[in-house]
């Protein structure tokens, strides 16, 4: 199995902190440019429990494939992971009440990491939605924006699972779980 990666992860703070430098005359200081990259260069998945999703979702090829080919089912994916606990299909994590959960930003990267392009931020915040924009401000769009916004249209909320994500983790062997009330 191989493990997708994105070369460009981990690369958004460290090029804004370089570009703030920049703008206030200031030089970057070589410990922070350095702490940034250290953060590419740390193992993953070294110490990782037997069930991790994001291990199940960058090293599965048909799912890495639809990610890579369509940015709404990327998005669905990301959205997923977002305010969401899932649980490995198996008797002892059922058992033993054990679920897997990432942060927003976390869950940006993987996706990020599964369409091997990218940093956390293309996708942070992305169910987020704005005013809808009228017939005539769409129609005055050019038709490579049209596209664009009806993409961002099929965007879904954080914490939405639709239900060919629901399918598509549950052949991987996980399924959804709401956050308990006192956990919210």
């Amino acid at each position: 199995m191989t493990l997708s990666k994105s070369p460009e992860r981990h690369t958004f703070q460290k090029n804004n902190y370089i570009k703030q430098c920049e703008e206030t005359g200031k030089e970057p200081d070589p410990a922070i440019i350095h702490m940034y990259e250290s953060w590419a260069t740390e193992p993953e998945f070294e110490n990782r429990p037997e069930a991790d999703l994001e291990y199940d979702l960058r090293t599965t090829e048909w799912i890495l494939e639809k990610v890579r080919g369509d940015n709404v089912y990327a998005q669905n994916v990301y959205a997923a992971m977002c305010n969401m606990r899932w649980q490995k299909r198996e008797v002892l994590p059922v058992l033993k009440d054990e679920y897997w959960s990432c942060t927003w930003r976390s869950s940006g990267g993987i996706v990020a990491d599964m369409q091997g392009k990218g940093d956390y931020i293309d996708w942070y915040c992305s169910g987020i939605k704005g005013e809808k924009i009228s017939d005539v401000e769409f129609n005055d769009l050019s038709h490579e924006d049209q596209l664009q916004h009806k993409e961002y249209d099929s965007y879904v909320g954080e914490g939405t699972v639709t239900q060919e994500i629901e399918d598509d983790f549950y052949k991987l062997g996980w399924v959804h779980s709401e956050w308990p009330e006192d956990n919210v």
